[in-house]
């Protein structure tokens, strides 16, 4: 039996490109040998696209060379159904002639980026219209999921519970910063947290405990969004998280976590640095299975598959969460349709070893693109027979559609 040729995607021209390169080694390094031919597809900051041997090797990336020796300059062929990843083999001597050869064909993708070009729908879409089969949520739910406004707005109208919010575009910042710090101190009490609405890994999120703090955390997110969404702060609450895995309305949640950060706000050296960094968000302190009483577990595990279904997601997600124990109220932080580490370690503590975990994604993906050539794109029509449009001239004497 073939292996399958699974194409591994991650980098890309966002905030939280390092981190994706992480999360996809620790995937590739785990894939089974026997079952794939593991095929990175590596996108630079600049969104050049490569492959080959040397992108397993970390240290490939420290920094990045396109020149190094097992490194391939590549371009997906964009045609359906062919799955080629190409690149220039340029001829040899005065008359020597350029031509374009085939590295490999995908048979699945993975996508393993974080953050924009890439985790919000842009390469989802992309493998749609080249018709290879993916692991990740589609097309609306990635989009859903990397805005954070978009997001709210959906579990809002969902019903699912949400902690107040507003959001501002950098255009209303910049023609008048005190309306804008006004309108969200009429709406909300500090303390608040500010957030870019496109990006993760806390990367521009600050707390603001009053208004010269406000003004900072909006400058700092503006900085890196156009976007930016403030949302009340609790006092103190329990921070949890719970992935999900499946597809088509079958999922199933994982055990929960319990983040230790020593402070408020978990920040990007706190996930991905100091201790451990190379391991990605596997290597964050926390407490796993998170010490929670069982109705509140169930309570999570519940409300997380259902906001995976609610969306159509597949694949794997994380969605985090915030408890405050004085209320009994749990609040949705977000859902991370691509989490950090793919959130493997969940799965193992839930008894679910990393390896097994991508025989899952590998056949959700194919199950997809099952279900989607499974659909007519067909439809017989005879309209364009009397369409004229007058010839090379354009339309004549008025002619419609």
């Amino acid at each position: 039996m073939s292996k399958i040729q699974l194409g591994v995607f991650y980098g890309s021209r966002t905030c939280e490109h390092d981190v994706s390169i992480i999360s996809a080694v620790q995937l590739m390094r785990a894939a089974d040998r026997e079952k794939y031919d593991v095929i990175p597809v590596y996108i630079s900051k600049q969104g050049e696209w490569f492959t080959g041997e040397a992108l397993l090797d970390m240290s490939t990336y420290t920094p990045f060379d396109p020149a190094k020796k097992g490194v391939i300059r590549i371009n997906p062929d964009l045609t359906a159904g062919s799955g080629a990843l190409t690149c220039i083999e340029h001829g040899k001597g005065l008359l020597g002639k350029d031509k374009e050869v085939v590295v490999a064909r995908l048979d699945c993708a993975i996508p393993v980026f974080h953050g924009m070009h890439g985790e919000d729908g842009t390469v989802q879409g992309l493998l749609e219209l080249c018709n290879i089969p993916y692991s990740s949520s589609g097309v609306g739910a990635s989009a859903i999921g990397m805005d954070k406004v978009y997001m709210k707005q959906f579990f809002r109208g969902a019903g699912f519970p949400i902690l107040p919010d507003c959001w501002y575009l950098r255009h209303a910042w910049e023609k008048d910063r005190n309306a804008v710090l006004e309108g969200i101190e009429k709406l909300l009490p500090y303390p608040v947290f500010v957030k870019p609405a496109s990006l993760g890994s806390s990367i521009g999120v600050s707390r603001a405990n009053d208004r010269r703090e406000l003004e900072e955390a909006l400058a700092l997110a503006f900085d890196f969004d156009r976007k930016v969404l403030v949302e009340q702060g609790l006092n103190k609450p329990l921070e949890l998280n719970c992935s999900v895995l499946g597809y088509n309305g079958e999922a199933q949640a994982s055990e929960i976590e319990m983040p230790v950060t020593g402070g408020d706000l978990l920040s990007y050296m706190d996930k991905y640095g100091a201790n451990g960094g190379s391991k990605g968000m596997a290597s964050l302190k926390r407490v796993l299975p998170a010490p929670i009483e069982p109705e509140l577990k169930a309570r999570i595990q519940k409300l997380s598959v259902d906001i995976f279904n609610n969306m159509d997601c597949k694949g794997v997600v994380r969605i985090d969460y915030m408890f405050d124990a004085a209320s009994n109220g749990l609040y949705i932080t977000e859902i991370n349709t691509l989490p950090g580490s793919m959130a493997f370690y969940l799965w193992e503590a839930s008894g679910l070893p990393y390896k097994q975990m991508i025989d899952k994604l590998v056949e959700f993906a194919m199950q997809a693109k099952q279900d989607k050539d499974d659909s007519n794109y067909a439809y017989s029509s005879d309209i364009l027979k009397d369409v004229s449009l007058g010839g090379k001239a354009g339309p004549k004497n008025g002619a419609k559609l």
